[in-house]
């Protein structure tokens, strides 16, 4: 009699695969740069609010900017253009001569027509007035992380005929002749700085800044130190103040 075939093990079980990591946060990481509380919180809130971008960090002067930097994990730079302790110029010289690779949106108040040039040439992806609106602005840092440079269509016109050789509204400006120095200095005149107050802030002589109000001076056809520091407030003025 044939002993009955031995039963075969029941096939074991594949262990269940380990659970997947959760994903990582793919929201980009902005560090906004503001010496305006009120301005920071309130590009905090829009920015917070969106799925593909978020805050990691703010600092309220570029001394603060620059020491959040250092230690990494910033996908975009949302910079203010005037701040105290460093201008603004000189803020993003610094920062892409320590981070070349990193794009910086400047946010502003000023005129478009007098500092964007300016700011892309100091190494800015884009150039957006504070008045533009949420929309625009988020528009703006979504193209500037993107890769691309942003300015509204208006500047991007102006440039275009400057590339050109086309002559603009604005290619007679008595500022496109200044320097970027002699345009801080100019700036710092107008918002009451002294000689010496200027020297210490831009880490310049005073005998260097005395030369730049001349040369100021000159180029804007004023015929003295008086002349110079009224138009200088004025425009200032027109600019509105010192913030930026």
């Amino acid at each position: 009699m044939k002993k009955p075939a031995a039963k075969k093990p029941a096939p074991k079980k594949p262990d269940a695969p380990a659970a997947a990591p959760a994903p990582a946060d793919a929201r980009r990481r902005i560090l906004i740069v503001d010496d305006h509380p009120f301005m920071r919180a309130g590009l905090a809130q829009l920015i917070d609010r969106q799925a593909d971008l978020v805050v990691c960090g703010e600092a309220g002067n570029p001394a603060e900017a620059l020491l959040r930097l250092a230690a990494g994990g910033v996908d975009l730079v949302l910079s203010d253009m005037t701040m105290p302790g460093r201008s603004g110029l000189d803020f993003l010289k610094d920062l892409l001569a320590l981070h070349p690779q990193l794009p910086v949106l400047v946010v502003s108040m000023h005129d478009e027509m007098v500092y964007a040039e300016r700011a892309l040439r100091a190494g800015a992806r884009g150039y957006i007035m504070k008045e533009a609106g949420g929309e625009n602005l988020l528009a703006a840092i979504r193209q500037v992380l993107a890769g691309q440079v942003y300015v509204s269509p208006r500047m991007s016109a102006q440039l275009l005929d400057s590339f050109s050789g086309r002559k603009t509204r604005d290619a007679d400006s008595p500022f496109g002749k200044l320097t970027d120095r002699e345009f801080e200095v100019f700036q710092m005149i107008g918002r009451g700085c002294s000689t010496r107050e200027i020297a210490q802030q831009l880490g310049l002589s005073t005998k260097t800044v005395d030369v730049h109000r001349g040369n100021l001076k000159a180029k804007l056809d004023l015929r003295d130190t008086t002349a110079l520091v009224r138009h200088a407030v004025r425009w200032v003025e027109t600019q509105g103040g010192a913030g930026g």
